[in-house]
């Protein structure tokens, strides 16, 4: 039985990535239960597609655009000093987007290879930016998208931007999704240490049936001959209304936990479960030394507020 979305009435998020995939469906759930939601994307135009088809089956859904390119680091802090501009509360940050196995190494506009940039350092970094304003709205959240993957990555601090060592697609992207589950849990434990009403909660799609798996092939591509989602795999897998639930179980349930990673209930398929954290990801220290290189890196850092 599908995931019920619970009455999100008054709360606003931001879901990255938000035009195809689990970012358009976690969009289009949390706008049908009554949630505001911002849209941030890299595309304005197909934003504006997505929000057209989901306002068109809720038209009472209350939508927003706007462009964030987590490659950049100025984008980042433009969309994040906008929704501050706003001087409106914010509930929830969904950092979903991302982006998965480019066949060359590229470059961020900041000089970070192309997927741990994507992934980690843009997400890191707008979290940072926008805490002050989520810290203001008690019950707040944090979600960070990981991956499966993230049990194979590996946490190299000599090459922690991953532009001087040989490349490898897979093993960027899965250090890039460990690092999401590290930041994800080193912010759970500040948020306890510096008692902070914010919840920083993880989950991962399992092999969701969407665009990510091809939608980074199209940089080796001609632009006007793009590659279609995959439909069908070898692996057990599901299509994106199944996949996104453990995202939005971690975005909207009351029952989510503090410092959680959510998943499907088997492995790769299957409704919302608690999933186990691999072992790589439970290291404070790693945590913390993470936190601290990210920081110096985006030139960002988290408030240090006690109290609510």
């Amino acid at each position: 039985m599908p995931y019920d979305v619970p009455d999100q009435q008054g709360r606003r998020f931001i879901v990255t990535g938000a035009n195809s995939g689990t970012g358009r469906e976690a969009a289009r759930r949390l706008a049908a239960s009554g949630a505001e939601v911002v849209l941030a994307v890299r595309s304005v135009a197909k934003g504006e597609e997505a929000a057209a088809a989901i306002g068109r089956e809720s038209p009472q859904a209350r939508l927003e655009v706007r462009r964030l390119d987590l490659a950049d680091l100025a984008s980042v802090r433009e969309f994040a000093d906008g929704i501050t501009a706003d001087g409106r509360p914010l509930h929830a940050l969904v950092n979903n987007a991302g982006l998965m196995f480019p066949p060359e190494r590229y470059a961020t506009a900041d000089g970070f290879e192309l997927q741990i940039g994507t992934n980690f350092f843009g997400p890191f970094a707008l979290t940072n930016l926008l805490l002050p304003l989520l810290l203001e709205t008690p019950g707040a959240r944090v979600v960070n998208m990981s991956s499966g993957a993230a049990n194979a990555g590996r946490i190299d601090f000599d090459d922690l931007t991953g532009m001087s060592k040989r490349y490898s697609k897979y093993g960027a992207y899965a250090r890039s999704k460990l690092a999401n589950l590290l930041h994800g849990r080193r912010l759970a434990a500040m948020a306890e240490e510096r008692g902070w009403p914010l919840l920083s909660v993880m989950a991962h799609p399992g092999y969701t049936r969407t665009n990510l798996q091809t939608a980074a092939k199209n940089l080796a591509r001609d632009p006007g001959d793009p590659l279609p989602p995959i439909t069908r795999t070898i692996l057990p897998s599901q299509g994106v209304e199944t996949g996104t639930e453990p995202l939005l179980f971690a975005a909207a349930s009351p029952e989510a936990e503090q410092g959680a990673f959510y998943g499907p209930r088997w492995l790769l398929v299957g409704p919302a479960a608690t999933s186990p954290v691999p072992r790589q990801a439970k290291s404070k220290e790693t945590a913390e030394r993470l936190w601290a290189e990210a920081e110096r890196l985006t030139d960002t850092s988290a408030p240090a507020l006690q109290g609510g």
